[in-house]
């Protein structure tokens, strides 16, 4: 009775295992500018750029760039950071994401059905 039920949970297990990676591997992704970020991380610009407060010190600036300073900005976003092209890169990202990624419309995506 033991050995079934330690059975059925190292199944369970492997079966959890095996959607994760699967789930990784069916990732959509953008390459452009030398940067490959998923389309997931793109799509999150949006609700980042939403909650976007600004301090005393750069009331006057509101750009792009200023992803750069969200903690939680997705990690395959940040190197685009140390570009100094940044804003413009984002730009077109969200640009890109927004053209049908996920059917591959646009040349810069791939890993879409």
């Amino acid at each position: 009775m033991a050995h079934r039920a330690l059975s059925g949970l190292l199944l369970c297990g492997v079966a959890a295992v095996f959607l994760v990676l699967l789930q990784g591997a069916q990732s959509v992704y953008i390459q452009y500018q030398g940067f490959q970020v998923q389309l997931e991380s793109v799509k999150k610009l949006n609700d980042l750029e939403g909650q976007w407060v600004p301090s005393p010190d750069l009331k006057t600036q509101r750009s792009q760039s200023s992803m750069c300073h969200y903690p939680a900005l997705p990690l395959d976003l940040q190197p685009i950071c140390a570009s100094g092209e940044a804003d413009s890169i984002f730009q077109d990202l969200r640009t890109i994401a927004a053209d049908d990624c996920e059917l591959c419309v646009n040349v810069a995506c791939t890993g879409c059905s």
